[in-house]
């Protein structure tokens, strides 16, 4: 095995959103540096990256000048360009990780599904749809409601859509407004996730996370996940039948669907950090964040161990339009015990956006319902000025 030695080498990512804010941070104790691309001037990696190119996610020269500059390159969003990936590492030499052929398995949810469901994955039933007939031969076929999904450029619930009746095939359709797919709605009894890791021979997974949504959107993370031991074995099984397919070292978010009687399906993959693994930061013997670092440089994995019981939620604006980010009221958060804010630098607060995450970790046996509902009462103490 080489010799590894710090101060270390250079991580290149595209995007510098939260998620790349917060690889800078979890990358400055391992002696690595990371530069970030992304369109917005002074983004939320901004502050803690070593530097940060200015050009848009597919900016061909912006991405060779990144990969000039790095030992590696990853990317902590999925509107990165596969094609200009591949391009900029065959002709630089810097390596991509994951591999931009999983970048483009992801970034089709259709082709996600087939190839995951042919490599033995489980999955709901789901088909390709043209037309609103076809919405509705989906609803004969599977029942209502089924949800029509986008098969690109959707996240956060957007690009979602539950069709409860025929009558609403056509409104659906036009809504999505592009390739669109129709899943068999799930009766699940809970959405989990599983954050795994795949480094250069070995793979790593955190324990399983119970993720809350509404309206589409993350609102907590429950860990442990109030599932039988039997349906968490079943979901790292799952978890490791997905690694298999990707290709690339890294952070792999993996949602799933825990069925009413006892299944684990596959609902979606994130190629990169998720929102559902910022829990890790405290609750675990090493973060998502340190655990992708090491992964693309193909440094060995660190511990994911369970700390602590740990809620994240999420820190939506609370604003009815676009305006200037500002938190308030945040005494109660710096004042627990085992409560920490991560803000990430935001500049405009736009209705529901994801401005930052608490976590709260347990105290003493304290059960993970009671933990929840404290995790909740300190986020609602906080206020959008």
């Amino acid at each position: 095995m080489t010799t590894l030695r710090t101060p270390g080498p250079t991580i290149g990512v595209v995007g510098g959103g939260q998620l790349g804010r917060m690889l800078a941070e979890a990358a400055a104790p391992l002696g690595v540096e990371v530069i970030v691309l992304d369109p917005t001037p002074d983004c939320p990696a901004a502050l803690v990256a070593r530097d940060q190119i200015v050009a848009d996610f597919d900016d061909e020269a912006g991405i060779r000048e990144l990969a000039a500059r790095s030992d590696v390159l990853t990317f902590e969003i999925e509107l990165a360009d596969q094609s200009v990936l591949e391009r900029v590492s065959e002709k630089t030499g810097t390596p991509v990780h994951p591999k931009p052929s999983t970048l483009e398995t992801i970034h089709d949810k259709l082709v996600q599904k087939r190839e995951l469901e042919a490599a033995g994955v489980p999955v709901p039933p789901f088909r390709a749809v043209e037309d609103a007939d076809d919405v509705r031969d989906a609803i004969d076929d599977y029942g209502a409601p089924v949800m029509l999904k986008a098969r690109t450029g959707g996240y956060d619930g957007r690009g979602n859509v539950p069709v409860e009746s025929k009558a609403e095939a056509e409104e659906a359709l036009e809504s999505v407004a592009g390739p669109a797919m129709v899943e068999s709605f799930v009766d699940f009894e809970r959405e989990v996730s599983v954050i795994a890791v795949k480094g250069e021979n070995e793979t790593a997974a955190f324990p399983i996370g119970e993720n809350v949504h509404e309206d589409e959107i993350l609102r907590e993370t429950i860990v442990p996940a109030r599932s039988s031991e039997a349906v968490e074995e079943r979901a790292r099984e799952v978890a490791e039948d997905v690694l298999e397919v990707m290709d690339g070292r890294g952070v792999y978010g993996i949602e799933l669907f825990e069925t009413t009687d006892g299944k684990v399906l596959l609902n979606e993959i994130a190629p990169r950090p998720h929102n559902s693994g910022h829990w890790t930061i405290e609750g675990a013997q090493s973060s998502q964040f340190e655990q992708h670092v090491r992964a693309v440089l193909g440094w060995p994995l660190a511990a994911t161990d369970l700390r602590s019981p740990t809620v994240m939620t999420n820190l939506l604006a609370d604003v009815d339009e676009e305006q200037e980010a500002r938190l308030g009221d945040i005494d109660r958060i710096l004042e627990t015990p085992g409560a920490n804010l991560h803000w990430y630098g935001k500049r405009e607060a736009r209705p529901l956006r994801k401005m930052g995450h608490v976590t709260v970790t347990a105290r003493d046996d304290e059960g993970v319902a009671a933990l929840r509902d404290r995790a909740v009462s300190i986020r609602e103490s906080v206020t959008f000025e």
